[in-house]
């Protein structure tokens, strides 16, 4: 007998010793894991993106009790399209993101396709039914795949945290397989909501009012214009303040003809936009191929100039980037207005001045020759900012070279144009992500100085040139680490200043 009992406490000793192995290794596993998730090979540093799978278009971008809310099409399954639910992070200063759990998830046979969200901080959608409730109400597009797109809504009543989907849905429904991505405002003078959304076959923008959210009744339409190349996607109307004259502000129509975005300048009487740009000419929020279905938030505080965030990815590659176990990104969140020049109104961009913060370790270089290819070795790792300002003389040409020349941004004064190209070097051999890799974007200058700003994110460059009169995006995945920046000029002409910047992860807490 006490043989069997030492062997039973043997056998017992031997699972108990098991089971702490076990266990530790998976705590080892986990700090592993904790510790090369948000530091993986192209993982931008200061972009957001979700800690695993696909994700697309930003989402119900809105503001509300102090948080920067940011939803999305996302995939919670895999890393690649499908299965489309509302992801869900949030910020307190439009830099540092939390991730949350999905927002609003498929269902059935339908998913949840783009669209916005809105505070009904009056209830005239009667979600509420507590004292002190404050509705926030998603309206996206319901998608049976090959069968039909409608408009639907969706409610939360603890800041988006937990969803609703309205009993009476779809609100809007053509019976069409194509129409979608509504975009939802208050439109305050007729104290009414107004919603633009698409037909993305036949290029046209769609203009809806109703008085709870629920019910919505056609005002006009817009379109086709401009860019009528690629179907129509995700619409957004906006008003915008005029640069250097305070209280004034213009209307600005801005959506997605795939793969690239357009918008247009003009008016807006609560039920028709009227253009006031030249329809001769096709205006860009972004000259650069990696840059999509940007919308703006709504409920920003009355101070805040209007913020967009965009899709940092080209549906014609997007599936097979060469990142894992994500894939897509977020730009970095936008301030705009508009100015007018001798060609009509142009989109002013920059990223958020809380954007600043995360500078560290400035230095600067003056009167710098370009006689020979200059180059920035303290760019040769990681992510950081640059400042570049140029003399312009007529027949110079300047080269700026990212990633070792995978990426090189060329600035001819005798063209006054701005090109970004994308050239060798590169780790992903797509035939289409080689194809789309020269962009150009024609200035309109009236200095005799040109400054270029650019935020370089380990796989995404956001390039502002002009003060955001131009901006361009782009992804790069060099074949080689550690490659720096480097400068030069056709004549040799001297550059009169280069700032640096080392840029802080916004991921260090995790």
């Amino acid at each position: 007998m006490t043989l069997i009992k030492h062997s039973i406490l043997i056998v017992r000793s031997k699972i108990f010793s098991f089971i702490i192995l076990f266990t530790i290794c998976l705590v080892i596993c986990s700090i592993i894991n904790a510790q090369g998730i948000y530091k993986e090979k192209y993982r931008p540093s200061v972009h957001y993106t979700p800690a695993q799978h696909w994700i697309n278009d930003p989402n119900g971008l809105v503001y509300f009790a102090g948080e920067y809310h940011l939803f999305y099409q996302y995939n919670p399954f895999a890393n690649v399209w499908g299965h489309m639910t509302w992801g869900h992070a949030v910020s307190q200063d439009l830099v540092h993101w939390k991730e949350l759990p999905p927002a609003i998830s498929e269902e059935g046979e339908v998913m949840i396709f783009s669209g916005s969200a809105v505070i009904d901080e009056n209830n005239s959608s009667g979600f509420a039914t507590r004292k002190g409730e404050v509705p926030m109400v998603a309206i996206y597009t319901g998608h049976i795949e090959k069968k039909s797109q409608s408009q639907h809504i969706a409610y939360s009543l603890d800041k988006g945290r937990s969803w609703t989907k309205y009993k009476g849905n779809p609100v809007l429904d053509l019976g069409t397989k194509e129409f979608r991505d509504p975009k939802v405002f208050w439109y305050a003078p007729e104290k009414k909501w107004v919603m633009a959304v698409v037909l993305p076959i036949d290029k046209k923008v769609l203009f809806y009012s109703s008085k709870n959210l629920k019910e919505w009744a056609m005002m006009s339409s817009f379109g086709p214009a401009g860019d009528t190349t690629g179907i129509w996607e995700c619409p957004d109307l906006f008003k915008v303040p005029i640069d250097g004259s305070p209280g004034k502000f213009k209307w600005v129509l801005m959506h997605s003809p795939a793969p690239y975005m357009q918008y247009f300048v003009g008016e807006f009487d609560g039920t028709t936009f009227v253009n006031e740009n030249p329809s001769s000419i096709i205006y860009r929020p972004d000259y650069g191929p990696d840059y999509y279905a940007a919308i703006v938030y709504n409920g920003l505080p009355a101070a805040s100039p209007p913020i967009s965030i965009g899709w940092v990815n080209n549906w014609e590659y997007a599936r097979d980037i060469p990142v894992s176990p994500w894939n897509g990104a977020m730009s970095l969140p936008r301030e705009l207005r508009v100015k007018k020049s001798d060609s009509g109104w142009l989109l002013l961009q920059q990223p958020v001045k809380n954007f600043s913060r995360q500078y560290f370790g400035e230095k600067s270089w003056s009167n710098i020759s370009t006689k020979e290819k200059w180059s920035l070795a303290e760019s040769a790792r990681g992510s950081y900012a640059a400042e570049i300002t140029l003399h312009r003389h007529q027949k110079n040409r300047f080269d700026i070279g990212l990633a070792g020349g995978a990426l090189v941004l060329t600035y001819d004064d005798a063209l006054s144009t701005i090109t970004l190209k994308r050239q060798g070097n590169s780790a992903f051999q797509n035939e289409k992500f080689l194809r789309l890799s020269n962009y150009s974007a024609r200035l309109r200058l009236n200095s005799e100085t040109l400054t270029i700003k650019i935020l370089f994110d380990q796989s995404i460059a956001e390039i502002y040139v002009n003060g955001g009169e131009a901006v361009m995006t782009a992804q790069v995945f060099p074949e080689k680490e550690n490659q720096p920046l480097t400068l030069r000029s056709d004549n040799g002409d001297k550059v009169p200043s280069i700032k640096f910047w080392q840029l802080k992860s916004i991921w260090n807490e995790k």
